[in-house]
Formats: C-alpha cells, sequence, structure tokens
C-alpha cells in the first residue's frame, strides 16, 4: 500500500478524545501537537491542503508515519505537548532554547549560612532563589545583600565543638567589615539568623521586614545617642529603598503576577515576560521566536507561558496578556487589563517587546543594506571588467550535458542582482540535434530561451554567460541574430581550463584577477549551470535505464514499473525482494513473472 494510502488507513481509526499527537519522517519526530479531538484535527492537515501556507505543505509531504496519546483533559494535553516538544526539540515546533542554565542565589543549608551564586539546585535542602535570566541581575541582587548584611563566605564547618576548639581564625574579610567573626563565635547563632531571615524576605520580593527592622534599629540608636549606628542603619534603609523605587512599577498592592506581552511578524514573534512580587518587577526576559509554520500569536504565547513559568519557577495564578489567551491550566486567570495599575503593568512589557522587534528589524534591515550594497559592488566591478554598457542585474548561463551522445540536455541558470533566482532556472531536452553535438545544442536551447521570452514580451538579460570556448559562443551568437536581438543583449563565453573569457569575434581571450570578485560571480553561475544540467541528465539516463529494463518484462505494464521504481528507486533494490514482498507490491501472478525475470535459473 503507498505511503499516502496508509496514513489515510491510520487516520481513519485515529480516536475522537483529547491528546497529542506525533508526526514521524523516516528519521524521527518532527512535530508534536495537541488537539481536543485528534482524529479532526490530523484530518486537517491532510483534507485542507488549500488553506496551508507552504511551511505546512512541507510538513505534510515529509510526514510517514503518525503516533498518538490519549489523555484526560485538554490541559493534560497541552502539559504533555510541552514536556515532548522539550524532549524532541521536532524541527517544525516553536522551541524556548533552554540549553543554558540560569544563576540562583542559594542559601547553603549549614550552619550560620553563606549566600553563594549557583547554576547548579541540588535537593541538599539549600534554600534556592531565582532562576535569574541573567548573571548581571542576580550580581545586583547579591551585592545588595552583601552589603546590607556582613555574613561569612568561607567554606568552613562551623560546628559548636570545632569554634569551642579554637581550630578557626578570623580573615581579612573580618577586619574590613564584610563578616561578624563566626568562626571564632563573635557572632551569635541567633542574631546571625535574624540577617539571613530578612534576606530571605527580600530574595522573595518582600522588602518591608528588613525596612522595618533598619527603621526601628536607626530609631533605637539615635534614641541611645549612637548617632554614628544610626547613619549606617539610615544608609541601609536608603538602599533598600533606592532598589525599590528602580523597580516599583505601579502600585505595592500588585503582587504574584506574571505578565506576557507579544508582537509578531512574518518570520518571528517578540514575547516579553515580568514577575511582579509586592509591587516590584523582580525578573524581566525577551525573547525572539522563530516561526515555523505560520503559527497564530495565540498559539506561540501558549507553549512559551507554559515554558518560562516551569523555566522561571513561577507559582503565580494571576496571569496579564495583550491578546485573548486561552490556557486549558487549573487554576490560572488569565485576563487583558484595559484600565489602572494592571493595565500600566501591561503597556511596559509590550513597550519592551516592541522594543526587542523595531531593534531586531533594523538589525535586518541594515544586514540587507550592507548586502545589497556588496551585491552592488561586484556588479559595478564585473561591468568594469567586462566593459559592458549597463549593470548586469540579470545574467543567464547556459550549459549541454551529455553521455557519449545519449540524452542530450541543457540547462540555463539566472542570478538577479548577484544572486540565483531558482524560479527561473530552466531545463532542456535537446530535440533538434542528433549526436553529441555541444555546438549545435547550444544554439537550439539559446533560440528557445529567447524565441520564449520575446514571444511573452518579458525583460531580457542585461548578461549572458556560455559554459564554453569559442564554439559554443559563436553558436550562442548566431541564435541571438536569427532572433534579430544581436546587440542588445552583452554575450561572454567562459572557458574551464584557464577561466578564459571570450568576446564575440576577438580571437584573444580576457583574463580576469583569480582573486577578483567578478570571476568569483561569473564561476558561481558557471558552477550551478553545470550542476543544474548535470543532476537532470543523471535523473533522465537513470530513469530511461531503469524504466527500460523493467518494462521489458512480458506481462508488466508500465504504470507497475514506475510504482515499483517510485518506491525503490533502482533494479537492484527491487531483486532483493523476497518473492512473497513482490506479491505484497504487485499481486502473485506479476510478482511470479518479475522475480522469474531477475533471477533466471
Amino acid at each position: 500500500m503507498p505511503a499516502n494510502e496508509t496514513l489515510k488507513e491510520k487516520i481513519s481509526h485515529l480516536p475522537h478524545k483529547p491528546g497529542i499527537y506525533k508526526f514521524f519522517d523516516d528519521n524521527g519526530i518532527i512535530y508534536v501537537g495537541k488537539a481536543v479531538d485528534i482524529r479532526k484535527r490530523v484530518s486537517s492537515y491532510f483534507n485542507r491542503s488549500a488553506q496551508h501556507n507552504k511551511k505546512t505543505l512541507k510538513l505534510v509531504s515529509q510526514i510517514k508515519d503518525i503516533e498518538f496519546t490519549i489523555v484526560d483533559t485538554e490541559a493534560d494535553a497541552f502539559l504533555l505537548e510541552n514536556n515532548l516538544i522539550k524532549q524532541y526539540q521536532p524541527k517544525y515546533n516553536i522551541l524556548l532554547k533552554d540549553g543554558k542554565t540560569y544563576p540562583y542565589i542559594c542559601i547553603v543549608n549549614e550552619r550560620f549560612p553563606r549566600v553563594i551564586s549557583t547554576r547548579n539546585k541540588i535537593n541538599d535542602g539549600s534554600r534556592y532563589f531565582g532562576p535569574y535570566p541573567s548573571i548581571t541581575t542576580m550580581n545586583v541582587v547579591l551585592d545588595l545583600i552583601r552589603t546590607l548584611y556582613p555574613l561569612r563566605t568561607c567554606t568552613y564547618n562551623l560546628s559548636p565543638e570545632n569554634i569551642a576548639a579554637g581550630k578557626f581564625k578570623v580573615c581579612l574579610e573580618y577586619h574590613i567589615g564584610n563578616c561578624k567573626g563566626p568562626c571564632e563565635a563573635l557572632v551569635d547563632e541567633t542574631t546571625y539568623n535574624e540577617n539571613i531571615m530578612q534576606l530571605r524576605s527580600i530574595l522573595s520580593g518582600n522588602l518591608s521586614i528588613a525596612k522595618n527592622y533598619f527603621k526601628e534599629q536607626m530609631s533605637a540608636a539615635a534614641a541611645d545617642y549612637q548617632f554614628e549606628l544610626a547613619h549606617q542603619y539610615k544608609q541601609k534603609l536608603d538602599m533598600l529603598e533606592d532598589f525599590q523605587a528602580k523597580s516599583t512599577v505601579v502600585s505595592n498592592t500588585l503582587t504574584n503576577i506574571d505578565v506576557f506581552s507579544i508582537t509578531s511578524n512574518e518570520q518571528c514573534a517578540f514575547i516579553n515576560y515580568l514577575k511582579v512580587m509586592n509591587g516590584s518587577i523582580i525578573l524581566t526576559q525577551s525573547l525572539e521566536i522563530q516561526k515555523k509554520l505560520d503559527e497564530e500569536d495565540a498559539d506561540i504565547l501558549a507553549s512559551i507561558v507554559v515554558q518560562l513559568r516551569q523555566e522561571f519557577e513561577s507559582t503565580s495564578r494571576e496571569l496579564i496578556t495583550n491578546i485573548d489567551l486561552k490556557l486549558p491550566l487549573d487554576n490560572i486567570s488569565v485576563t487583558t487589563p484595559q484600565i489602572g495599575d494592571k493595565r500600566k503593568l501591561l503597556n511596559l512589557s509590550l513597550k519592551n517587546a516592541m522594543y526587542l522587534r523595531k531593534e531586531r528589524e533594523g538589525r535586518q534591515e541594515q544586514n540587507k543594506s550592507l548586502a545589497e550594497q556588496r551585491e552592488l559592488r561586484v556588479l559595478e566591478t564585473l561591468k568594469k571588467d567586462l566593459r559592458l554598457t549597463e549593470l548586469p542585474r540579470q545574467i543567464e548561463c547556459f550549459d549541454n550535458s551529455n553521455f557519449q551522445g545519449d540524452n542530450p540536455v541543457a540547462s540555463m541558470v539566472c542570478f538577479k542582482n548577484g544572486k540565483p533566482s531558482k524560479k527561473d532556472y530552466r531545463h532542456y531536452n535537446i530535440k533538434t540535434v542528433v549526436g553529441p553535438n555541444d555546438f549545435e545544442s547550444m544554439y537550439e536551447v539559446v533560440t528557445r530561451r529567447y524565441k520564449r521570452l520575446l514571444e511573452e514580451d518579458k525583460p531580457l538579460p542585461q548578461l549572458i554567460i556560455v559554459d564554453g570556448g569559442k564554439g559554443q559562443l559563436s553558436f550562442a551568437v548566431k541564435a541571438l541574430k536569427d532572433l534579430n536581438i544581436w546587440g542588445k543583449i552583452a554575450i561572454v563565453g567562459i572557458a574551464k581550463r584557464l577561466e578564459e573569457i571570450f568576446y564575440p569575434g576577438d580571437t584573444l581571450p580576457l583574463y580576469i584577477d583569480k582573486k577578483s570578485e567578478s570571476l568569483m560571480l561569473i564561476q558561481r553561475l558557471r558552477n550551478e549551470a553545470h550542476r543544474f544540467a548535470i543532476t537532470f541528465h543523471r535523473s533522465k539516463r537513470d530513469a530511461g535505464t531503469l524504466q527500460t529494463e523493467l518494462t521489458s518484462v512480458k506481462g508488466l505494464g508500465p504504470s507497475t514499473a514506475n510504482a515499483l521504481l517510485a518506491k525503490f528507486k533502482s533494479v537492484k533494490k527491487i531483486r532483493e525482494l523476497s518473492l512473497d514482498e513482490l506479491a505484497a507490491e504487485v499481486g502473485k501472478s506479476k510478482a511470479s513473472i518479475l522475480y522469474n525475470y531477475l533471477h533466471p535459473a
């Protein structure tokens, strides 16, 4: 049974239930999708081809097998799809590349805890905060904490027994005021742990506990006439106020909210994520996502929301977005506020997403402009080197191919503005020439090409390149003269051996500097024309050889022969099939005839 028939048969037996489906090509999974009704969703790929874009049509053309998994609810399908995409990284799914590990701030599980940065979470009882989207963001918070609280940085085992035995001595950190000296019992464990509790609240996004503590200590010190100490607490309080002022968005009443915004163009989606705790943004991340199948913004954002919330360990039950987004997840409310503080928060997120889009599109335009400048420079150099009268924005190159006179073919490749224009490439079967005659073949294809352009009133190229020496060039010139367009198009020939450039009527060739960009462009055209001709010639020759051999089998029709060749590609592979395997393909009667032919006694 042909592959497409096998797929149709499989689709007809898919369940009308929620779940996920996986598409496979010969190498593995290429797409994972979710569906409320698996059969309806999968069928839509094959039944609505007229509605699909080129990317989706390409996906469908590569599907060789389908698998599915049934789940209880749409929410289960949503989460399973996300996990499978991260596991298999299918090439047609939107992927959030999460290969890198983000940094955390860790309060180490030990007596007199240290506060460190790490990229590895270990289940050892330590408390981790984050992850942070960048090392810079994390260091700002870490520096604040180390300035506010003098904590140890050494790795000593500060057990009561070791301290009592006097095993350790204070280091430089103690003498410059960065540590209180727990190694020599210069600070008690209760006081040290009070500092740890306060910095835990700061790392959780709640600055009020630490601020109230510093206010109380400042007032107590001032009341006791310890003005220098009161000033130190005042400085620390100012640091907290300054830190909060930089991250407070709208209102201290906003807490535990995830904000997502998205904007997109044809190629990419641009997403911003803000995590808000106690009126402060504690995390921000902007992403550029490459589209794979012309996905809708809602589909892209739904996928990224789940991945980012997992990545940054969000427990928020409130989610704000700028588009209508339906997440089949329990206990999460999704809204698009129109007024108030939450709207201001959403506008801030959208501003970040728009800025990323503008920056990326500006960079693309700049790169495009630089590429166009380079292309123009190469064409200007080519015009100068070949002494052309106009800029060769459209160049066409011809090449012939045959093997001992059999299956003569030719090719024409077209470059526009220095780049291949593959939709304008043409193959030619030689019709009027008998035997291996490259000169007459060149005359034929040049005549056919430009006669067609003249009849269709299409623009002629500014330059024609003929792959060959004086002979091929002269016959190409004859074709142009017979079409009355000689003199309207510049034409040259290139000889392979020494990369000589020949002009019509000039016995001496032109030699262009081997490092010249213009010669490199000519060589690209020549090599592309040669590749295009050889590929066509080989496919035609192979198809002709194989088809002749199989269709010569008495009792085996052309349709059966073509079907076998299309599936197995060669007679050699067909010869390797057993009689039963052949019977499964063409039936017992034809299989017996073919098997006896391929395996003579």
